[in-house]
């Protein structure tokens, strides 16, 4: 256990920050990598439609998932600081508290989303076949809405608990279960929409399920789950700090459906097609970030608990810097590999494929600026400054993001619809820079 201690107390240079942040970084790469099995399978072996079905109901089931993710960041914020101020049987209180929390509240929300499910498509403006594949795909995910929870809870408690790595061998378990079961059911057997649900289901379950079982019993890691004493206050507040993340994963689905009903006015169920493309690449590409903000989260959160301010100083700009490298490297490789990464998906189509090439070359544009917004939200919720993690969070994608794809079609037409992230990424990174600067002074970083 000490040696595990010093691994979120000690000082972290660039090479060692790197390595920590490292399992979390690929965590959240191959979640996003096996998210989009299923669109690769139900685009090149059941159809146009069927895709745009998956893409069209993803939102509202990524905005259940992400309430996991509320859980995780927020009460892994809240943990992390328990524990760097020296108090480890409250942090582990804590921890079973958030967890239970965290599974009561998938199922309340699978029995409550199953009902509204059909209502909430009709609202979307699905009808037709678009429809009907909406509601098989919606059923079957929302079946393993409290697994899809506890996987996103998990995914960041993993880091606050010592053991980024385990979290990582958990998912990448979680991942090859959805793509091999993605190439019996849909690839072999045929089962179409039905078979790639199935498939992602099973995946969450593996991904929700194992890491119950690996803190339930006594292990290595800093936490077990176990009896608690029930904390309003501190569930209230874990809430409250995750809802940064909560809101901009919400947010993202909110935009993402605001996109769908202006690409059908402009380009069609090809433009709902494309875009999707878009988002599941975005999707790999922006988990880099995210990845990076969940492992570093913890140290941050123990350093602000432990009040070493000249290492929480270290961690900010070091960590601006790594986000400035991956950035570029993310924009260049989106540049060169733009067709390629289309032609995964598209290729059946010429015409398709020509408009997501020339929406990902302008698109790939915001990768030079996403980081700064979502590491920006993640340090603050680690800081347990849910208020600010929050307002930056609604400001990069629910005011910046809405206002640019109603705004900017109107001059540029689909290729405003493109720019719009773009745009809004830059707002948010101006913003997110006078926070920072604000707030220099209250945490001493």
């Amino acid at each position: 256990m000490h040696k595990q201690n010093l691994q979120l107390s000690s000082h972290f240079g660039y090479k060692e920050l790197f390595r920590f942040t490292l399992p979390a970084i690929m965590m959240l790469v191959f979640t996003s990598i096996y998210s989009v099995v299923d669109g690769f399978f139900v685009s090149n072996f059941v159809g146009k439609v069927p895709f745009a079905a998956i893409n069209f109901v993803m939102p509202y089931l990524i905005i259940l998932g992400c309430v996991g993710f509320m859980f995780g960041t927020g009460g892994g914020a809240l943990i992390a600081k328990t524990l760097g101020e020296g108090d480890r049987k409250r942090a582990n209180e804590l921890f079973s508290m958030i967890v239970y929390a965290g599974l009561l509240s998938g199922v309340v929300l699978a029995v409550v989303s199953l009902l509204l499910l059909r209502p909430i498509v009709t609202l979307m403006g699905a009808e037709g076949p678009l429809f009907e594949n909406c509601i098989i795909y919606g059923n079957i995910i929302l079946a393993a809405l409290p697994f899809f929870m506890l996987q996103y809870e998990f995914q960041c408690l993993f880091a606050t608990a010592g053991k980024p790595t385990l979290g990582l061998s958990i998912t990448v378990a979680a991942g090859l279960t959805n793509m091999i079961l993605d190439a019996v059911f849909v690839a072999f057997f045929q089962w179409g929409l039905v078979g790639a649900a199935a498939a992602t289901a099973a995946s969450q379950a593996v991904g929700g399920i194992i890491p119950l079982i690996y803190f339930a019993r006594k292990n290595s890691s800093y936490l077990q789950l176990g009896r608690c004493c029930f904390s309003r206050s501190a569930l209230l507040k874990a809430c409250a700090n995750g809802s940064s993340e909560l809101m901009s994963n919400i947010s993202s689905s909110v935009v993402s459906l605001l996109f769908n009903l202006q690409l059908m006015q402009y380009a069609g169920e090809d433009g709902v097609a494309a875009y999707g493309v878009l988002m599941y690449v975005s999707m790999i590409f922006q988990s880099i970030f995210m990845g990076y903000a969940v492992g570093v989260a913890p140290t941050i959160g123990y350093q602000y608990g432990a009040r070493n301010h000249r290492e929480l100083r270290s961690l900010r700009k070091k960590s601006f810097h790594l986000i400035g490298i991956f950035s570029v490297a993310m924009f260049l490789t989106g540049q060169l590999l733009c067709r390629p990464l289309a032609m995964i998906f598209v290729s059946y189509d010429a015409a398709l494929l020509e408009m997501t090439v020339h929406a990902f070359s302008i698109f790939s544009f915001s990768f030079l600026l996403s980081g700064i917004g979502i590491f920006g939200s993640a340090f603050f919720t680690a800081l347990n400054d849910g208020l600010t993690s929050a307002l930056v969070s609604f400001l990069r994608i629910l005011v910046f993001q809405c206002s640019a794809v109603l705004i900017l079609p109107m001059f540029w037409k689909l290729d405003g619809i493109w720019m719009s992230v773009v745009v809004a990424e830059a707002l948010a990174a101006i913003v997110t820079c006078g926070f920072l600067a604000m707030k220099q002074k209250t945490y001493q970083y």
